[in-house]
């Protein structure tokens, strides 16, 4: 099994390399995970920096002392993959995130899609999109990633068609030929850059939406012959753009 993964906020070390992991981290590490001396395990800042470390003992039930080794910076991908995933129902959203993020995407913008039935507002909202941030960085540490997804602010409509407007790539997932929807599997796609998709509500992406989002230069696929629930859409997709670009190669 590969070394599990802790977040931290720097890597300065003392002496030899010491390093301390405390706080709900090392709580974590010594309380839950119970490491003991000899065991590696990795730190990141979730922001591509990551250091392999042994563990050489603990202190108390919340600090896990280890010698950090070199630390190595990760490139970011390309291309960038970014999905634009409307508000799903109930904690649909958590796991479109979760699995989006274990997947391979890079950032993850929020859209309140006009037939959206949930709806970010307020104190609400803001809670809504913590546990998103919160999730991502969770299911980042449990697929060993070093470099965790972006997840933005709750985006409009007219911010997401600006964010078409500006990729390599844009992609709205719709499975109604009657829009002239190619197969995504087929698309001609960058080799670097930025690729943007768009994942509709419930209800679908409505056609005002699609017509501006295509007014911005985005072009509507499909994925197959099934249609997919917002929450897996999102992920089913970035499978695909990940095996095509030659990122899972």
């Amino acid at each position: 099994m590969t070394a599990p993964v802790f977040v931290v906020d720097d890597f300065r070390t003392g002496d030899g390399g010491r390093f301390v992991l405390d706080g709900p981290e090392g709580r974590h590490a010594v309380s839950v995970k119970r490491l003991r001396s000899g065991e590696e395990i990795v730190l990141t800042d979730g922001a591509g920096r990551w250091a392999e470390a042994e563990v050489i003992g603990t202190e108390g039930k919340d600090r896990l002392i280890v010698r950090l080794h070199e630390v190595s910076e990760e490139p970011a991908e390309s291309p960038r993959i970014t999905v634009v995933q409307a508000l799903p129902k109930g904690d649909r959203g958590e796991l479109a995130v979760e699995t989006m993020t274990e997947t391979g995407v890079d950032a993850i913008v929020p859209w309140a899609a006009s037939r959206c039935i949930t709806q970010w507002k307020g104190e609400r909202g803001l809670k809504a999109l913590a546990k998103w941030r919160a999730t991502a960085r969770e299911a980042g540490k449990q697929s060993r990633r070093v470099r965790f997804p972006e997840v933005a602010d709750a985006a409009t409509t007219k911010q997401v068609a600006a964010l078409l407007a500006k990729a390599d790539f844009a992609a709205v997932l719709h499975e109604d030929r009657a829009w002239g929807s190619e197969a995504l599997a087929t698309a001609e796609l960058p080799a670097a850059g930025e690729i943007v998709l768009v994942v509709g509500p419930e209800g679908g992406v409505s056609p005002d939406e699609l017509a501006l989002f295509a007014d911005s230069g985005a072009r509507a696929y499909r994925l197959g012959r099934s249609v997919l629930r917002t929450s897996t859409a999102g992920t089913a997709a970035t499978a695909l753009l990940l095996g095509r670009t030659g990122r899972w190669a």
